[in-house]
């Protein structure tokens, strides 16, 4: 097989289930607002887990502490991939090239966008509520949170929008690997290294942050809002772009035969 009908089937499969999570999410919202949730609740599970071993070797060992961090986040990708879960960036690649192959319409993209962005905050917000309130890791993780966090925050927008649009194009490029990878531990192998890749070189993930701003905000005693807000504004136009036109659009523009 050529490598234009390895893409065209590549863009095929994409599109394919962008059809079906359009038809979810407007068929069976509820359901479809559910399993975004889910993944919400998996970015979490994977950036307490991240956090806290980075946070036990930063005193020590900071630079293989954020090594084992970056490393560890990947879980996220891995359970929304094989557990199932809808989350927001993941579909702006797949809902752009449903766009793309005239499959799906604008209304299906911003409806599936919204519903993943709402669901995966309410996902990332309740786990990281329950995590805060039972105590655990409050002084390690504040210290933590203390070095890096209001440097998040006061980073310039054009910053925030490089480093999400790269984040992004990262993070869906992991969900095409999983689609190309014919085995399950080739596509694990993929998805680790490619997510420690966007999390170690420091790059902005919407989702993650709102699970970090959360966590951060109750750890440290409140955080400003309005810096929180710019970050995520900027944070999402970047992932946007990276997942629906820096991978998307070249991926459908190589397997068209024209």
């Amino acid at each position: 097989m050529d490598i234009r009908k390895m893409l065209k089937s590549d863009v095929e499969i994409i599109s394919d289930s962008a059809v079906a999570k359009a038809d979810l999410a407007k068929n069976n919202s509820g359901k479809y607002f559910l399993k975004a949730i889910i993944a919400g609740f998996y970015i979490v599970v994977a950036t307490i887990l991240s956090n806290v071993s980075a946070a036990v070797l930063y005193p020590t060992f900071p630079q293989f502490g954020k090594l084992l961090g970056s490393f560890l986040f990947a879980i996220a990708i891995v359970l929304i991939v094989f557990v199932g879960g809808e989350l927001f960036t993941g579909n702006n690649m797949t809902m752009s090239m449903g766009l793309y192959n005239k499959s799906c319409k604008r209304s299906d993209v911003i409806r599936v966008w919204v519903y993943s962005y709402i669901g995966n905050f309410i996902g990332a917000f309740v786990i990281a509520i329950i995590f805060v309130g039972g105590g655990t890791c409050k002084v390690l993780l504040t210290d933590y949170y203390n070095s890096f966090v209001m440097a998040k925050l006061t980073a310039e927008p054009i910053q925030l929008i490089l480093r999400a649009i790269l984040c992004n194009f990262m993070v869906c490029l992991a969900v095409l690997a999983s689609i190309r990878m014919k085995t399950e531990s080739g596509k694990i192998i993929v998805m680790f290294f490619v997510i420690m890749a966007f999390v170690v070189s420091g790059l902005e993930h919407c989702i993650a942050n709102m699970g970090i701003f959360t966590l951060a905000y109750f750890f440290m005693g409140g955080l400003p809002l309005h810096l929180v807000a710019i970050n995520m504004i900027c944070v999402t136009i970047g992932n946007i772009i990276g997942g629906a036109i820096l991978l998307a659009l070249p991926l459908k523009l190589m397997s068209t035969d024209k």
